[in-house]
């Protein structure tokens, strides 16, 4: 609760922002921009429900992170941790965050360990779209991955794009609020030659976290008090290599995030300050190759290496704690993907997809079984595509290999194959209306936390399965010498099974909990998007 008040009184506070920004250079970006809003016009035409913020419309914003944006797209719930330092995890269709998966300019960022992705950490400020699909994306040339979430997030960094008479952009901007916010950002971006570029983003946030807040008891005593141990010291820098290819192109980006917080707590039993810390430290290196040989066949390579490291201290001599907690969390992951696509006909394109996915996962926790994974993915596609229908089609095989290096039994081996069916229609010749329906099976293994966690994990917690159902329509009118040019209008009913859902329940001790497969889940709603352009 208190963290939302914060976030919210950020939000609504003195936002100051001061962009050092030449005109020429103010040109080109709005250039750069300009392609990126003809790609989100055609994506909203595509065959599975997809929302899309990019270019100018992000900026008009104001927003602070990647989750602060996605906050605007429907059927979206956020869950916000502590303000503007928080973790920030997102939850699609009620479908839990296991089951999104985000990606960062086409490569998955995973989590092994609990499976939760920080939105928090992933600035707006060199972020040139992002793009949510329920189900996975309309083209079917894309990795195994892909097919594997039950939603997709795309983030899509900026692509540096010169004038003729530039060689390099400049971009610095200072931000700062309530709560004591500084937050200067700096984007470098540099012409190598005719065909490499490069670019350099780095960002530092600091706010003390600290306001004041009314605490009342019914029937006793209600007082004002000031949330302590809220602070927050973070640093992001990132960069990026750009090369342009015959039909084709490549790009490999360096990421860095490190940061320092504190976790206030809960009011309890009148004890209004906490002093556990956690430290941060993520770093990933991925790259990408992309090429097109004739009309027929298009190749993509994907490589990625990611560390992750969290540390994190209860001390007891600070606070009356119940017990002294001291942990660090060291993860790593080895990512490689290959993308086949062939066009048969005009019409009909299939893909053949292979990932390979190593993760380790150390602690130095007692008796930690110190597991490791690995997961090979292999997905076959297939899509026709007339004039006014649409059809897609793949199959994916999950393959999970899993071991420990301790006398603690292992979840033991997996392997599942999940099918995805697409269809969208286009009923009038003249009339901008398509119809769509898909299904699509999901299987998603427990995270190692879920099976190995001390005291909590469960090794014998059965996977989970989910059946997603999709019907909906996309209607769009484009008008011209009236105050309303374009119309969008997007809805989507859906129906979701979730099978052996995990969940943490307490045992008869409240004070250790344990992860179990609840059962059947069932969701229903209805999604609705309004689009409009005056």
């Amino acid at each position: 609760m208190f963290g939302q008040i914060y976030f919210r009184v950020l939000g609504i506070g003195c936002f100051l922002s001061m962009a050092l920004l030449s005109s020429a250079q103010s040109k080109l970006d709005s250039l750069h921009h300009l392609n990126e809003v003809v790609v989100t016009a055609r994506i909203n035409k595509e065959v599975i429900p997809v929302q899309s913020l990019s270019g100018d419309k992000l900026e008009k914003l104001a927003a602070h992170s990647v989750a602060d944006a996605i906050r605007y797209f429907s059927g979206v719930q956020i869950k916000d941790y502590g303000g503007i330092g928080g973790l920030k995890t997102v939850n699609i269709r009620s479908m839990g965050t296991n089951h999104v998966g985000v990606f960062y300019d086409g490569i998955e960022l995973g989590n092994a360990q609990n499976g939760v992705i920080d939105l928090g950490r992933f600035s707006l400020d060199n972020m040139e779209a992002v793009t949510l699909y329920n189900g996975q994306k309309s083209a079917i040339f894309q990795p195994a991955k892909d097919f594997s979430s039950a939603g997709s997030i795309y983030l899509q960094s900026r692509t540096p794009v010169f004038r003729e008479d530039r060689a390099y952009h400049v971009k610095a901007t200072f931000k700062t609020g309530s709560f004591g916010v500084v937050n200067p950002s700096l984007l470098w971006e540099q012409k190598l030659s005719e065909n490499v570029s490069a670019s350099l983003s780095t960002e530092y946030m600091y706010t003390t976290g600290k306001y004041k807040f009314t605490y009342a008891v019914d029937g006793g005593y209600d007082t004002t008090a000031v949330r302590r141990n809220g602070d927050v010291n973070a640093l992001r820098a990132e960069g990026g290599l750009y090369g342009k290819i015959k039909s084709g192109y490549w790009r490999t980006k360096a990421y860095f995030y490190n940061s320092e917080r504190g976790y206030p707590g809960a009011v309890v039993r009148n004890r209004f300050s906490h002093e556990d810390r956690q430290w941060d430290t993520n770093f990933f290196f991925q790259s990408s190759f992309k090429k097109d040989f004739g009309d027929v066949y298009s190749l993509l390579l994907n490589a990625k290496y990611a560390y992750d490291y969290l540390h994190y201290l209860a001390d007891p001599q600070k606070e009356e704690a119940t017990m002294y907690v001291n942990n660090t969390y060291r993860q790593q992951e080895v990512y490689l993907s290959m993308v086949n696509r062939v066009t048969l006909f005009p019409f009909w394109d299939i893909n053949i997809s292979a990932d390979y996915q190593w993760n380790k996962l150390n602690a130095n926790l007692t008796d930690f079984p110190y597991p490791r994974r690995n997961t090979a993915l292999v997905a076959a596609a297939t899509s026709l595509h007339f004039e006014r229908f649409k059809l897609q089609a793949s199959v994916l095989g999950t393959f999970v290999n899993e071991n420990v290096a301790s006398d603690t039994t292992s979840a033991g081996n997996k392997m599942e194959f999940t099918p995805t069916v697409i269809t969208s229609y286009k009923p009038f010749k003249n009339i901008d209306l398509s119809l769509r329906a898909f299904y699509k099976r999901i299987f998603r293994m427990p995270t190692l936390n879920d099976l190995y966690y001390t005291f909590i994990g469960n090794i014998k917690l059965k996977p989970e399965y989910t059946n997603q159902y999709n019907v909906g329509f996309t209607y769009q009118k484009l008008s011209s010498g009236t105050w309303l040019q374009a119309l969008n209008v997007q809805l989507d009913a859906y129906y979701n099974e979730v099978e052996n859902k995990i969940i943490a329940t307490p045992t008869n001790n409240f004070f250790r909990w344990t992860m179990i497969n609840m059962g059947l889940v069932k969701i229903k709603g209805v999604d609705v998007v309004l689009q409009g352009l005056w």
